[in-house]
């Protein structure tokens, strides 16, 4: 008999170390409970915020200069507190007050986001390597190191233009991958095309990612994605947008919100095969090719490719990668500027992804 009771305890007492590890295990999967929380900084409408989104980070905090993104922020990410604020003058002490008043001290979170890129731009001719913009990327540094203070900082992403890598902006670029790892991470730098992750958008961008040194996080290595690769699978079967005027209401505006454009002015789009100069101003899309970068100014939204008209915001959002459900608020000036800067969200559910796998390789060491 006591032989069976001290098996029958040993077997009980294994079985509660099985269960125990197998919880401990589950505890360690990356899940929604368990991942960092994401405090995005220069979020405009949210194109990286919906990648890490999909990946189920809680984005508890987001912060924009544009009032106009902001609105289109909270209208998309209903979880998310949403500021709209000048991390400029907010500087890293407001920063972290703002991020105090949303998740409670020494969380683990991720800090995501791309400093406007105007400075670094190679499409911006008259760019200066003392341009005050690109002092942003040291800001950017210098709020991270202030959250580290009061959280466990576990990962950061930064995103911008290849121009950033420029001989004339090589200084600064140094001194932000320099910073990143005199703050303590190991930094993967990548140059990613939007078209490789299910973008029809032929858009290079660098994007740096920063984990947490001595956590045993793997390298963060974004996967290709399949996807749409073409404007005309892209957008190709939508109905003709409404064109601007004041009397248009948003119910006057067929499929989505955004399906709206300008009225065209130029005699150009009266005769759309007459051959013209295919300048930044005026890009022609083609059809059966990958969109160029979304990247415009001053209204100067890409030519649709029929040649009688510029795209509508719901087209150039969907050149962007954002899901259908996704509405940017604002004026036409304030929603342009919001689809150009935004990172497509399919490639920033790679980078997320890529995030995600790197913390979980941790748990196998």
């Amino acid at each position: 008999m006591g032989g069976t009771a001290a098996l029958k305890r040993t077997l009980s007492q294994s079985e509660k170390r099985l269960d125990d590890l197998a919880l401990a295990a589950q505890e360690l999967v990356p899940t929604a409970e368990n991942l960092p929380q994401v405090i995005s900084l220069f979020c405009g409408a949210g194109g990286l915020d919906w990648g890490f989104h999909q990946e189920h980070f809680p984005i508890p905090l987001a912060i924009d200069i544009s009032e106009a993104a902001i609105r289109t922020h909270k209208k998309n990410f209903s979880s998310t507190h949403g500021v709209a604020a000048d991390l400029v003058k907010l500087q890293p002490l407001g920063v972290e007050k703002l991020v105090r008043e949303q998740v409670p001290e020494r969380s683990r979170i991720g800090v995501i986001g791309g400093p406007p890129c105007q400075g670094f731009s190679r499409a911006n001719t008259m760019s200066q390597a003392d341009d005050p913009r690109n002092d942003l990327p040291q800001l950017y540094l210098d709020i991270v190191k202030r959250l580290q203070s009061v959280y466990t900082v576990e990962f950061v992403v930064f995103e911008n233009v290849l121009g950033i890598r420029d001989k004339k902006h090589a200084e600064k670029y140094k001194a932000l991958v320099d910073g990143l790892d005199s703050l303590g991470f190991d930094v993967t730098e990548k140059e990613l095309c939007a078209l490789d992750y299910g973008v029809p958008q032929n858009r290079r961008r660098i994007v740096l990612s920063a984990m947490r040194e001595k956590q045993g996080y793997g390298e963060v290595l974004p996967e290709k994605r399949p996807g749409l690769r073409t404007v005309r699978e892209t957008i190709e079967n939508l109905a003709t947008p409404k064109y601007f005027d004041k009397k248009l209401r948003p119910d006057d505006i067929p499929v989505h919100p955004n399906h709206w454009t300008m009225q065209p002015k130029s005699p150009r789009f009266g005769n759309p095969d007459d051959a013209y100069a295919d300048g930044r101003s005026f890009k022609r899309l083609d059809w059966d090719e990958a969109s160029p970068t979304i990247a415009f100014g001053h209204r100067e939204i890409h030519i649709h490719p029929n040649g009688t008209r510029r795209l509508s915001i719901y087209e150039a959002m969907l050149l962007q990668g954002f899901p259908e459900s996704f509405v940017l608020e604002g004026n036409l000036s304030e929603q342009v500027e919001q689809v150009s800067n935004a990172v497509p969200p399919p490639l920033g559910r790679s980078v997320a992804a890529a995030v995600k796998t790197a913390l979980a390789k941790a748990q196998k060491t």
